[in-house]
Parts: structure tokens; sequence; C-alpha cells
């Protein structure tokens, strides 16, 4: 993950040196291309998840995107055309390891020991862009180069890869949901949209995802910025007029995000589980009020940050703290209520959802709303500082949406995860290996 949120502080840098043009409209081009890539990529990988050897996929996938962001790394600005497609290229790599790592996690353990995995597994999120923007910032500033920052984290990447080809297993398909029985014989993908569609928890579930998403994807661009401009205006900095500015703002926010990624994700499945001794709703309960939370604490970073930066961190601790809350307990509802031969496919669309209503257009989107309310005052840091702010207020609004969505999940959870469980084997079939064809599905029926 650490690669994706290398282009928050390097794109903005990039454009400067290669287009100079308009900052909001331009400057995050390439992460557009990356998240675009990534969310059309992730339905192949979905649908080749449920069907072929994981673990190979999964691999190749993370040797592809290690490869190709080294590379881009020896782009010389002008060139950018080709670091641009070279940032598509990661996004079709990395789509393979988030639409399908889930699912090796969901058929090596369940119940509360799958919320505990998929906790530990989901920490790459925070971690990854909090390590990010630290490892990103460093490299770039210490050689006074961005190039640099793109040549860090590919050793890391393949090493992973490496690992996860010679040590992982490929456990079958529903092998810790059934007990190592066999799974029914796989649908055709029209009719496993048909039923991801009809699966309210699912749909509700991914709506509710797409706002956090939405919210993380413009915080990672903009709350640097944000806090940068703050202290501007409280005349504690100078404005920054070089190409490569100081990077302590990134590093500050990098470090929170680390922080609370591990706070999160750690008081989340915690949290869950012992709510899960008071009610059976209790994972898109606990998302809810956890969202709900987060946006009351997002608010108050644009109410703080003009007297106090210290305060404005501490209410963005908070606030991601919590918003980072839902991202293991999201990907156990799926796990709940998804049947095992259809999990691949639903993380892809929830995946391209997400993305696609969320990251892929917030940092734009932000950014042409503040650049719009700039168009009387350009010159003035003041109303540069609160453009920007008045902007970033729709992410709480959007946040609150995301709570309403969770509860509507709470309402349709019990019912959609016993028409899972109801899926019963029926006949001995075992996942195919790469090598082997595609096994024939059933066409006559579209099981839950």
């Amino acid at each position: 993950m650490s690669d994706w949120y290398h282009l928050a502080d390097l794109d903005r840098v990039i454009f400067c040196q290669c287009i100079h043009s308009n900052i909001f409209s331009l400057s995050f081009f390439s992460s557009a291309v990356f998240i675009c890539s990534f969310m059309v990529a992730a339905p192949i990988f979905g649908y080749l998840g449920d069907r072929f050897n994981r673990k190979v996929i999964l691999s190749c996938g993370i040797f592809f995107w290690s490869i190709v962001t080294l590379l881009s790394s020896f782009i010389s600005k002008e060139l950018y055309w080709l670091f641009v497609l070279s940032r598509g290229l990661v996004g079709i790599g990395e789509s393979s390891y988030s639409s399908i790592s889930p699912t090796i996690i969901g058929d090596l353990f369940t119940n509360n020991t799958r919320t505990m995995m998929l906790s530990v597994f989901y920490l790459a999120i925070p971690l990854g862009s909090g390590l990010g923007y630290i490892l990103g910032s460093s490299a770039k500033v210490a050689a006074g180069d961005w190039h640099w920052a793109l040549r860090v984290s590919p050793v890391l990447g393949i090493t992973a890869g490496t690992l996860i080809l010679l040590f992982v297993p490929e456990p079958k398909r529903g092998s810790a949901d059934q007990m190592g029985g066999h799974i029914k014989a796989r649908t055709s993908w029209l009719c496993d949209m048909k039923a991801l569609a009809k699966n309210r928890s699912y749909v509700f579930s991914s709506l509710a995802s797409s706002g956090v998403s939405f919210a993380t994807g413009a915080f990672g661009v903009w709350i640097p910025i944000y806090l940068a401009r703050a202290q501007v205006v409280q005349k504690t900095a100078e404005p920054c007029t070089k190409e490569i500015c100081s990077s302590t703002d990134s590093l500050i926010f990098g470090g929170i995000t680390c922080v609370t990624g591990l706070l999160g994700v750690v008081i989340g499945a915690a949290t869950t589980r012992l709510c899960r001794q008071k009610t059976e709703r209790a994972d898109p309960l606990v998302c809810a009020v956890s969202m709900l939370g987060s946006a009351i604490f997002i608010c108050l970073i644009f109410v703080v940050a003009k007297k106090s930066i210290i305060g404005a961190y501490v209410c963005i601790f908070i606030g991601e703290t919590l918003l980072f809350l839902n991202w293991a307990i999201t990907a156990d509802i799926l796990m709940f209520v998804v049947i095992p031969t259809r999990r691949a496919t639903a993380v892809a669309f929830q995946s391209f959802t997400t993305h696609l209503l969320g990251d892929a257009g917030s940092p734009y989107l932000i950014g042409l709303i503040s650049d719009s309310l700039q168009q009387s005052y350009t010159m003035s840091a003041l109303w540069q500082f609160l453009s920007l702010g008045y902007a970033l207020m729709l992410c709480p609004f959007i946040i609150v949406l995301g709570g309403m969505f969770f509860l509507a999940t709470a309402l349709f959870f019990l019912d959609d995860r016993e028409k899972a469980e109801k899926h019963k084997p029926e006949s001995a079939k075992s996942a195919p290996e790469l090598t082997q064809a595609v096994p024939a599905v059933n066409l006559s029926k579209c099981a839950y």
C-alpha cells in the first residue's frame, strides 16, 4: 500500500516540474489514473480469484507492480506521459493483491479468529499509507529528487511476494466455513453479479465503505496542505515557493496515520468481539457508530485549525482512529454474507465501488471546489486557507452518509448471513490450479 500513497506527496512536485499548470486541476492526474486502472482490473482479478490458484495470481501481481514502480523512478520529467502510464500499470498489479488476499484469509479462519486475522491484514491500509508518506517524503528530501521516493518500496514488495509464494498455503474455498467439506458447483459470472446485487448487506456496506474511501482519499492529499496554510495564517511559517517544500506536515500526518491505523483496527476487532456477546448485529453497528463519531471530530479540525495546529492534530488523531475502526470489520461482514465461491468477485466489486465513488474523484473534487472559491481572492493567504477548509467540510457529511448505510446494513445483516449459511455443499468440486480449465458452471440457477 505504500506505493499508492507515495503519489499524494509526489504528484504535486512532479506537476510543478513538468507541466507548470494549475495545481488544483492537474496535480493529481496520475493518482486518478492509478485508481481508475485499479478499479477496471479488480473485477477481472475477482473472476480469476474465484476460479484459479489465488496464491500464484497474488504473487505475480506483487512482482509486477513492484518492478513497474522501480522502473518508473528512472523516467525523466520530459516523459511524464510514460510516468502516468506506469501508474496505471501499478494499479493493475495492486488490484490483484487487494481482490484476492482477503479471500485466502477467509478460507483459513472463521468467526472471531477470522476477524482478528483480517484486522492484522488490514493494518496494511493505514500503515502502508502512513509509511508511504514518511518513506516517500524522507527519500525525496534527502536526495533532493522525487525519483528516489519510488525506489524504496519495490524491494519490500518483491520480498513479500517471494515469501507469499513460498510459505502461504492455498486453502480450498470454503474450507473454514464448511470444515473441510466441498462446495457447490460454481455459478456463472453473471449469476454471481445478480446474487451480489440482491445481497442488501453487501450493497449497503459497499456504499458505506465508499464514504470512508472518499474521506481518506481527500485527507491524504489535502490535509498536509491545509495544515501548512493554517501555519501561514497563524504566522508561524512562511509560504513555500520552492519546488520541493518541507515535508514536516506530511511526516506528522503520516505518523498519525500509522498510529491511528494500528489503534483503529485493534480497537475495532476488540470492540466487535465484545459486542457480539450482546447482539448478532454487532459488526455493522460498530461500523456505523464509529463513522458517526468520526464525523464529529473531523468537523472540529476545521474549527480549531485556525487557532491551534496541535488541536487540529488531536482532532485528526481521534477522527482517523474512529474512521479506521471499520476496515477489517467491513471485510468480515462480506465474509459472513457472501458464499466462499463468490468472495473474490465480491471483494473486487466492492473495491471497484469504493474507489469509483470514493478516492478516485474526491481529491480532485475538493481541489476543484477550493479552486472555485479562491477565484475572487487568489492572493489572500487567509482565503486560501479558508477555501480549502470549506471544501474539506464536504468529507464529514459524506462520512455521516456512510454511517447511515452501515445502519441500513444492520437491518438486513442477519437475514443475508442466514441465506449464505444455508448454501450447503452438495457435490465434490475442489479449486482448480492455473493450469486447469475453468470448471463447468451451473447456468440453470443463480444461488444466493
